[in-house]
């Protein structure tokens, strides 16, 4: 079996996320259609996407900034969810709340086994 990022932890979670995001999405009003729905669903695709992307980067460094880059969008998404909470378009994000942090701790702990590894 050959080993790729689809076999990380750390980017099914993402995944996960990113569909529960995209269903979630769908209850915002249609004035957010190219607003914040939109913007939701780039920077959710971005966790996962980035952390696939660094997977197989050969340089550490360089794999760490892709990680870095999905943490940061992750942040992002967590303002969308208290954002969207407060405005009062959804009422419940219990799911993608503990999506986020569960990938959130997945990534923080690759990031220090990597580095620990190569003692960076």
């Amino acid at each position: 079996m050959e080993y790729s990022f689809e076999n990380l932890t750390v980017w099914k979670k993402a995944h996960q996320f990113v569909l529960k995001v995209y269903l979630k999405t769908k209850e915002l009003p249609k004035e957010e259609q190219f607003g914040l729905t939109s913007q939701f669903r780039r920077a959710a695709v971005s966790i996962a996407a980035n952390i696939a992307e660094g997977y197989k980067k050969k340089g550490i460094k360089d794999k760490l900034r892709f990680y870095n880059i999905s943490q940061g969008s992750l942040e992002e998404c967590r303002y969308y969810l208290i954002l969207i909470k407060d405005l009062e378009y959804v009422k419940d994000t219990t799911e993608q709340d503990k999506l986020i942090i569960e990938t959130s701790k997945l990534l923080n702990a690759y990031c220090r086994a990597i580095i620990t590894k190569h003692k960076l």
